[in-house]
């Protein structure tokens, strides 16, 4: 009985003393980051790429038929596509992807691209980025379990044949048209790489 009670003495010392050695090692092991951060983080990420991929898939869509229009139509044919077909394609792929997509800038040509004033934020943000070749990441916020998904749209030698400089990059016929369609354009004077605005887009934290 004796020699019973010296063994169970015996492991219970040997449990007790391991514990501590054993706690140590995982938090070591987790940089003492705690499981809900490491949740957090892994969440996040998972929103992040969710926002990108409803911003690539609505730009293929666009940029597909954009193309098409122009090859049919030249430059020309660009402006009456934006006019006619952007904001429905938009709204499409934002049925499909059950999100809010929009895109807005600081010069709008279309007035309901008008960026918001925390919009504006992010515009200033994302210019400064590319401006001083920093990197970036889109931003990403969360508001009643939606999540906001702001990315830079960057300018490319296509976009200034409908928003460069006029005469320089933007053919008459072409500048003419867009004053015709739209009074209080504001997006020209555009150079490559520059930031023209931004993807906003809103889904549910799923």
């Amino acid at each position: 009985m004796k020699n019973i009670f010296l063994m169970l003495t015996i492991i219970f010392a040997i449990g007790c003393k391991d514990s501590p050695k054993v706690k140590q090692e995982v938090l070591e092991n987790t940089d003492s980051i705690s499981l809900s951060e490491i949740d957090t983080k892994i969440n996040d990420s998972l929103l992040l790429e969710k926002g990108k991929m409803y911003a690539q898939t609505t730009q293929k869509v666009l940029g597909k038929n954009l193309m098409l229009n122009i090859q049919k139509n030249r430059p020309l044919g660009a402006v009456a596509f934006c006019n006619e077909k952007a904001y429905p394609l938009t709204d499409s792929m934002a049925t499909v992807h059950h999100a809010k997509i929009k895109r807005v800038s600081d010069k709008p040509r279309n007035q309901n691209n008008k960026a918001s004033k925390k919009e504006l934020e992010y515009i200033e943000f994302f210019k400064s980025k590319i401006n001083n070749n920093e990197s970036y990441e889109p931003i990403l916020t969360s508001e009643n379990g939606t999540t906001n998904f702001y990315s830079p749209i960057v300018t490319n030698t296509m976009c200034l044949n409908c928003h460069g400089v006029p005469e320089t990059n933007i053919d008459p016929k072409v500048t003419q048209l867009l004053n015709d369609t739209y009074p209080y354009d504001e997006a020209v004077g555009y150079k490559e790489n520059e930031v023209r605005g931004i993807w906003s887009i809103s889904f549910k934290d799923e």
